[in-house]
């Protein structure tokens, strides 16, 4: 059952880190989404810049940056036609294994979740291949349990037009902070790169977004237009 993302995202107030990966309703074009939000003063004081290839976060103020680990990073990477999106430095570790030949789960099997006790916040990944199919994974601990980690990978070989898959670090806020659970959620793909970028931006709580990046990818010629918000730009 798909759901309306955006009315998901306006009732919780922290899922955390976001990724959303989609296909336009003509089937012409794959749209990716990565979102990051902040309840700590260290974590909110980010932008996203653009790279060469992806985009990276940075402090918007360097002076108050008190702790880079886990914080500042590559969200999304490309290797050719191929599109790494992810919440954490992984992303270069599925870049670098995967420029060696190696998969996308390969790659993530080399890693676990991000060691911050007791929330052991979930490592989710995603990659978009030049056809549009795509795979999602997220590395996260069996309930809070810092010596299990349990690795899901889910693959789309074939996406419906008009839809597309969405998963985030947590389910909602808590002390600690519970993480996501199940399958990436199913949602309705909107026509534009637009219209997606500004209706996840809209919804996500205004207190504890950060920023958002929005990418397009036209699947005949590969070509691709990006879309970056920064609340504190």
């Amino acid at each position: 059952m798909k759901k309306n993302l955006y009315t998901y995202l306006a009732g919780n107030e922290y899922p955390g880190r976001g990724i959303c990966i989609g296909r336009s309703p003509d089937g012409t074009k794959a749209m990716i989404a990565y979102w990051i939000m902040g309840r700590s003063a260290n974590s909110r004081n980010r932008i996203f810049v653009t790279t060469g290839d992806g985009i990276r976060t940075e402090a918007h103020d360097p002076a108050k940056l008190s702790d880079p680990s886990l914080i500042i990073y590559n969200p999304v990477l490309t290797l050719g036609k191929t599109h790494i999106v992810t919440n954490g430095d992984q992303t270069d570790t599925i870049f670098d294994e995967m420029s060696r030949g190696r998969s996308f789960a390969d790659a993530l099997r080399t890693r676990t979740f991000e060691p911050d006790e007791p929330n052991y916040t979930p490592r989710i990944s995603a990659v978009v291949y030049a056809d549009g199919s795509y795979q999602m994974s997220i590395l996260k601990s069996a309930d809070g349990n810092g010596e299990s980690v349990q690795r899901y990978f889910f693959d789309y070989p074939q996406p419906v037009a008009g839809e597309g898959h969405f998963i985030s670090t947590y389910k909602h806020n808590g002390s600690p902070i519970p993480s996501f659970e199940g399958e990436p959620l199913r949602f309705a793909c909107p026509r534009t790169i637009g219209d997606f970028a500004h209706g996840l931006w809209q919804n996500l709580n205004p207190d504890n977004k950060v920023s958002l990046f929005a990418r397009v990818i036209d699947l005949e010629t590969g070509e691709s237009g990006d879309m970056i918000f920064n609340k504190y730009d």
